[in-house]
């Protein structure tokens, strides 16, 4: 496909596609297991379901930005990855299509705004394509400590916690309840990661408690964006961004998970 400059036009710095064949998958794990921290590819046996969105550097090909989707209905979502950690039942009954996000990596070395208008582009595509009522994933914090995070969890117990009727439930080994935080931490929204920042901004809730996950080296929360609630201002400019891609059918996933 044609390449985009910053404002999401042909013939610029950035390209963006969906990963076709072996060696784009290579990229994208390699690329996840550099910024995971694993020291050597990151992979799953999801993969395969997953449709993978790659942002690269034009003139040296460098894969700057990657993230796996998957277009879900609400029946089958025990069968995703976030439900390895998850208790989703309560969205079963949502009724509209989702998208499950994961493996959202940016390189260490890139830093440019751009290259996460573009990410997000991508998915405004896909939103609107596809009728997706809610975004959702697994939100990750470096380290499996949960002290390290008493003020992110405060604030996210305090102001982000998901409406009870969605409100994911306990199904993993090892959880941090955010009921039990000693005595009272101060929110922190510094220690919350750029990434669920974004989607807090946007109007997005957590689960109520983080789990514990020694095998990437982390903990996360269940996250959720509700299409619907997102301020009406950043739908603009997503909608904006998302119109000035060229070729935006071949960015949406031809099957569901």
């Amino acid at each position: 496909m044609r390449p985009l400059d910053s404002d999401g036009v042909p013939a610029g710095r950035y390209a963006v596609r969906l990963a076709c064949g072996e060696a784009d998958m290579a990229r994208a794990q390699a690329l996840r297991g550099t910024v995971f921290g694993r020291g050597d590819a990151d992979s799953d046996a999801f993969d395969p379901e997953f449709a993978h969105v790659l942002v690269e550097e034009r003139a040296s090909g460098a894969l700057v930005c990657c993230y796996r989707m998957k277009v879900t209905l609400p029946e089958r979502l025990r069968h995703g990855y976030a439900a390895r950690y998850y208790d989703l039942s309560a969205l079963e009954s949502y009724g509209r299509p989702m998208l499950e996000m994961g493996r959202f990596c940016l390189h260490p070395d890139w830093h440019d705004p751009d290259i996460l208008r573009l990410a997000w582009a991508v998915m405004t595509v896909v939103v609107d394509a596809r009728g997706i009522g809610l975004l959702f994933g697994c939100s990750s914090f470096a380290g499996t400590d949960p002290a390290a995070y008493a003020g992110a969890f405060a604030l996210l117990a305090t102001r982000a916690r998901a409406p009870m009727r969605w409100r994911p439930g306990e199904c993993a080994a090892e959880v941090f309840r955010f009921g039990t935080l000693q005595g009272a931490p101060v929110p922190e929204l510094a220690q919350v990661p750029p990434l669920l920042r974004t989607y807090l901004a946007m109007g997005g809730w957590v689960s109520d408690h983080a789990v514990i996950d020694r095998e990437m080296g982390t903990l996360h929360v269940l996250t959720g964006v509700e299409v619907a609630t997102i301020p009406q201002s950043r739908q603009r400019l997503l909608r904006a961004a998302a119109a000035r891609l060229p070729d935006r059918a071949a960015l949406v996933p031809e099957k569901d998970g």
